[in-house]
């Protein structure tokens, strides 16, 4: 919300050496927050001055151009210049050439004088142009940088100015006022208004407020007049789309006059460009009361009005020239030839008023915010109005808006209102708040007496009871934000003050603290991290095709997800299955910024629904706690979202340094991550041979627990993906199901003992068949060995020379401690034996000699 100052200071006391900045500051005091400035000052600046032309003299110029050579007046006939600078004439009067062909002698216009700056840091010096030199500038509207036309030089007369020669044109065009820009959350409807501003500057000031409504002296009741009817057979959640309906007339209207410079420049300063008297108006008393307002061409009506919802197949073609289809939820504003308008939102083209506009019906309605939402987001036509709308009006504003209209309607525009008029509507039953009277120093943890209760809550406009030792709170019509005494509490405690409520340090209750799965969370994170892995967090949506390709291991394989209603994009339609799309789109905009090195995880939800329908066929009534069943019914529509941590690592290990070569990730990195999510937490995970299509066929492992449950699997990503996907060769991924581990995890992981004897270490060589996966073996020689082995790890793998087809060597290197005792060779050696034994036993494989 953009607050021109000028317009703030008719309601409220603002000093008249107040900026933008100071009004900003003395806001945010009650929960406002500070936007931008709107200065056209720090863009503009003079001399400046309105000018009349003496001289226009055509002089054709070799290149086919035609100017004018100008003799303008600055000053007064008869008065001095009092201006100096290089280029200005002390006569009074200026040379200037000029391109524009739309004014004449006599008229009066903008001239920026040697010295001045236009918008876009134009300097204006005096220069010399097609044989003269020409001494300033007669401006267009965009060169001053107060609209978007360039066709021709600004004459003021057209736009119902006729001022001395010599005035000031930045204050005459309201260049010298400024405005500051506020953000309006979206409980603070009443903010997007000057009204509701003014009331908040009293609020944070302790200065007097002047309510714009009292000052519109509008009928206790209209009738007589356009018959209006409402008529919401499907109302949402049992809301009438409609609850009030003003119609007023207003006939003769001079379509040639002009908006008034005043109303010209405080709507743009607010950001609304001009268009012409009834719509400035319209919009003028929108941004004033906070009322949006809607102009007919009272000829181009047929019939009454009728509030009613769409029907199935109905079109309307709005103002912006497109034809929508309506949905039969939409609320229509309809005549007899059909929809005139989508209620609230935006008006249709049929009756439009136009520049041969005289006889105007003028609308200030009361719509519901849930109907005006879902149609402005089902059309994508955000406005002004269905800003205030969707998020709720003064009920008790609407005549007022109407009849300010139409004041200034038969005040600038010349035309003549019917004292007839239409008010149709029954008004919302107020709500009485019980507030404890003890409540709000409870809640704020603060002492707030009575008095100030009471005083406060009336400063905000609220109507206040006594109910035996508690409140009874009405609030105001306009603030539709407060239905609880939670919210009182709060507007207490905002209007006392934030910067007076004591910091205090909440006391965790003991006991309490992370839960199991939070604490080992942030181990896991943790751990990752500083491994040197880098978090990165992406979008939870993917293509069907990602899905399909990370979310399942066989290619082919089903894997139902789910799909957006209404996605950011197509190509993103779904939630995601698995965390890898994510972190290689990741990978691929660092590629594409010339960062090639990476080691990057992320532990999110991903989304597995079960087959079957999502969600539920109705969506429960609002204003109501649903039913435990119906709640039931909304868990159980929900997917599975377990918690995944993935990892992508491309290119290599190390950046390149004198002495240091670095290293390309490869497989086992891929492995090691998920070997350190498994020691982290204390979970084994059973590595072996695995087979995913998202992963290179010979260099994937899956990983599982001891149960056999798979949790996830690690290794090279498929060349052919790398290639599709741009991506470096050999880059390596790996993917665990997070919730998973920590369901298999110990509560407590309780470190080994260290045993102080010295290890005995034997290597052992085993030939098996070329297709064993070596981790089959190396778990034989684990279990084989006993509870005297403490480790055992693969160090070659040969095939070859000496070794027959069809098989391989695998080199195992053994260590055996005890942790009461020195291990003799031969203790060492029989734990090796009954490890091979066991192999053997399995796999048939025989110790290489």
């Amino acid at each position: 919300m953009r607050i021109p100052l000028s317009w703030l200071r008719e309601y409220t006391q603002l000093p008249a050496d107040a900026t933008a900045e100071d009004l900003m500051a003395d806001l945010v005091k009650v929960g406002l927050e500070e936007e931008d400035v709107h200065r056209p000052s720090d863009s503009i600046r003079g001399p400046i001055v309105v000018g009349q032309v003496l001289s226009a003299v055509k002089e054709p110029q070799s290149n086919g151009k035609t100017i004018n050579w100008c003799q303008v007046r600055v000053v007064p006939e008869g008065q001095e210049q009092t201006l100096t600078g290089k280029g200005i004439d002390p006569s009074g009067v200026q040379g200037i050439v000029c391109g524009a062909h739309n004014f004449a002698p006599g008229d009066k216009v903008v001239v920026t004088l040697p010295g001045a700056t236009l918008p876009g840091d134009f300097h204006i010096a005096a220069r010399k142009t097609y044989g003269h030199v020409s001494a300033g500038m007669i401006a267009s509207v965009r060169e001053l940088g107060i609209g978007d036309d360039h066709d021709g030089i600004l004459v003021l007369s057209r736009i119902g100015l006729d001022p001395e020669v010599g005035t000031d044109a930045l204050e005459l065009l309201g260049l010298t006022d400024e405005a500051a820009e506020i953000n309006v959350t979206p409980d603070r409807a009443y903010c997007f208004s000057i009204r509701g501003i003014a009331r908040e500057y009293s609020h944070a000031t302790g200065t007097e407020f002047t309510d714009p409504a009292e000052l519109v002296k509008a009928p206790e009741a209209l009738e007589g007049g356009y018959g209006v009817v409402l008529d919401d057979q499907a109302p949402i959640y049992g809301v009438p789309g409609c609850d009030r309906f003003v119609a007023r007339t207003v006939r003769g209207i001079d379509p040639t006059r002009p908006t008034p410079q005043w109303m010209v420049s405080r709507l743009r300063l607010a950001g609304v460009r001009s268009i012409s008297l009834p719509v400035d108006i319209s919009n003028y008393v929108m941004f004033e009361l906070g009322q949006p307002i809607h102009n007919y061409d009272l000829d181009k009506l047929t019939g009454p009005i009728t509030v009613r919802r769409a029907a199935p197949g109905e079109k309307l073609e709005t103002l912006d020239g497109k034809v929508r289809e309506l949905d039969p939820e939409d609320l229509l504003i309809t005549d007899e030839s059909g929809p005139i308008g989508i209620a609230g939102v935006m008006g249709g083209a049929s009756t439009e008023c136009s520049d041969e506009t005289v006889n105007i019906l003028v609308e200030a309605a009361h719509f519901d915010t849930v109907s005006i939402a879902r149609s402005r987001r089902r059309h994508k036509l955000p406005s002004e109005a269905s800003k205030r709308f969707e998020r709720g009006v003064d009920w008790n504003v609407a005549h007022v808006a109407a009849q300010r209209v139409v004041d200034l309607l038969v005040e600038l525009g010349g035309g003549v209102a019917d004292e007839a008029g239409t008010d149709v509507g029954a008004a919302p039953e107020p709500i009485r708040i019980p507030l404890p009277a003890d409540f709000a120093s409870e809640r704020i943890g603060m002492e707030f007496s009575e008095e100030l209760i009471t005083r406060t809550l009336g400063d905000l406009g609220a109507r206040i009871e006594r109910s035996g030792s508690d409140f009874l709170v009405t609030p105001p019509s306009w603030r539709n934000d407060l239905e609880t005494k939670e919210d009182l509490s709060e507007e207490v405690a905002r209007l006392v003050g934030y910067d007076k409520i004591p910091a205090t340090l909440p006391v965790a209750p003991p006991g309490r603290g992370y839960t199991r799965t939070q604490q080992q969370r942030r181990r896991l994170v943790q751990a990752f991290a500083d491994a040197g892995l880098t978090e990165v967090l992406s979008y939870p949506f993917a293509s069907r095709r990602q899905n399909e390709t990370f979310g399942v291991a066989e290619a082919g394989a089903a894997r139902p997800a789910v799909k957006l209603a209404n996605p950011l994009s197509e190509e993103h339609g779904w939630l995601r299955t698995s965390l890898l799309p994510g972190l290689i789109d990741t990978a691929k905009r660092n590629h594409g910024r010339g960062f090639r090195d990476l080691a990057v995880f992320e532990a999110g939800l991903v989304f597995l629904p079960e087959d079957g329908a999502l969600g539920t066929p109705e969506i429960p009534p609002l204003g109501v706690r649903p039913a435990d069943e119906v709640l039931d019914a909304l868990y159980d529509g929900l997917p599975d979202q377990p918690l995944h941590v993935a990892a992508v690592l491309t290119g290599k290990d190390s950046p390149e340094a004198p002495g240091t070569e670095p290293r390309a990730w490869d497989w086992a990195d891929a492995l090691d991550v998920a070997r350190l999510a498994g020691d982290v937490l204390g979970v084994e995970l059973v590595v072996s041979q695995g087979s995913h299509q998202a992963f290179h066929p010979g260099r994937a492992a899956q990983l599982a627990l001891r149960s056999g449950d798979v949790v996830g699997f690690a290794g090279e990503l498929h060349p052919k993906l790398l290639a599709e996907l741009d991506m470096p060769a050999r880059s390596v991924a790996v993917e665990l199901d997070a919730d998973a581990l920590f369901e298999a995890a110990a509560d407590v992981v309780v470190a080994k003992h260290l045993s102080t004897f010295p290890v005995a270490t034997q290597d052992v060589a085993l030939i098996v068949d070329a297709a064993l996966p070596a981790g089959e073996v190396l778990g034989a020689l684990r279990e084989g060995a006993g509870e005297l082995l403490e480790d055992v790890h693969l160090f070659d793998v040969y095939t070859g020379k000496g070794i027959d087809e069809g098989k391989k060597s695998l080199a195992f290197g053994l260590r055996f401690r005890a942790d009461d005792r020195t291990l003799t060779a031969d203790e060492a050696s029989e734990a090796r034996a009954a490890a091979v034994a066991l192999a053997a036993e399995r796999y048939g494989a025989v110790q290489r000699g």
